[in-house]
């Protein structure tokens, strides 16, 4: 079967760790960013066979300024992720913030986002407020913007994807979409909406820009088999450490010494 006929969830298991990885090496620098502490094959009852991925995110000048006025210098969130792909399950937390999480709950479908029912079994007892994104259409903070990774303009040589216009989920082809449900909790008062407001913004913006990306990197990870794409992550992992680490080697035991007397 050529890569044209086959649907694009199936073609994305690949493209998603592809992204992954590269986006967290190039989002890591001057010791901040994406450290993988735990990355290996795990069995779930429930789910089958899968990947267990533990990252500490360090994110300290990322935050506003009433967040870092209340946060150590030297600040990070744990990532835990079981990738059941189809099917995956993030999870956030902090140790300095034992009243913060973030939970997502990941689908993958062929289709343009049509199925309303999707998590009616995991959330049907939740308030939800649904958000489309658009990686073609919706604007991205400015800093992040590259016209090489904008949809719009890029045309991809090895499928011909690309130079998405308006309208472009009803005549495209082939398509999927992400489905997430994101769910933040920060069990504090005063600050509680404030913070699960500012959660969900960050949250909107990374996967519109991790979508871009995916779709305008295709041609590094097209015809990449899962073998390629693990060794590409194990050496990206490598040299993310690297970048990420010299500056905090020393520095986390006392993150969560601090931690500790906080609670």
């Amino acid at each position: 079967m050529s890569h044209g006929d086959i649907e694009a969830v199936s073609q994305y298991k690949i493209g998603q760790l592809y992204m992954i990885s590269k986006h967290s090496h190039e989002q890591s620098d001057r010791g901040e960013g994406v450290e993988v502490v735990q990355n290996e094959p795990f069995e779930d009852p429930h789910h089958g066979n899968g990947q267990f991925t533990e990252k500490r995110v360090y994110l300290n000048s990322k935050l506003p300024s009433w967040a870092r006025a209340v946060v150590p210098k030297i600040f990070y969130v744990t990532e835990k992720a079981w990738n059941y792909y189809p099917y995956t399950i993030t999870e956030y937390t902090c140790s300095f913030l034992p009243k913060f999480s973030i939970h997502i709950e990941t689908k993958y479908e062929d289709n343009k986002g049509s199925n309303d029912r999707i998590f009616d079994n995991e959330a049907k007892d939740l308030e939800r407020e649904v958000c489309f994104i658009d990686i073609a259409c919706d604007e991205i903070p400015e800093r992040y913007y590259k016209e090489s990774e904008d949809p719009k303009h890029f045309k991809s040589e090895k499928t011909g994807r690309g130079q998405l216009r308006e309208g472009w989920r009803d005549s495209h082809q082939p398509i999927m979409c992400s489905y997430k449900l994101v769910t933040v909790k920060f069990e504090v008062w005063g600050l509680q909406t404030r913070v699960e407001q500012f959660v969900h913004k960050v949250v909107r913006d990374i996967l519109l820009i991790g979508h871009r990306q995916a779709f305008a990197w295709v041609d590094e990870w097209y015809d990449m088999t899962m073998d390629d794409v693990r060794e590409y992550e194990k050496n990206m992992h490598e040299q993310t450490n690297i970048k990420v680490c010299n500056q905090h080697s020393s520095t986390v035991d006392d993150i969560e010494s601090h931690a500790q007397t906080s609670t």
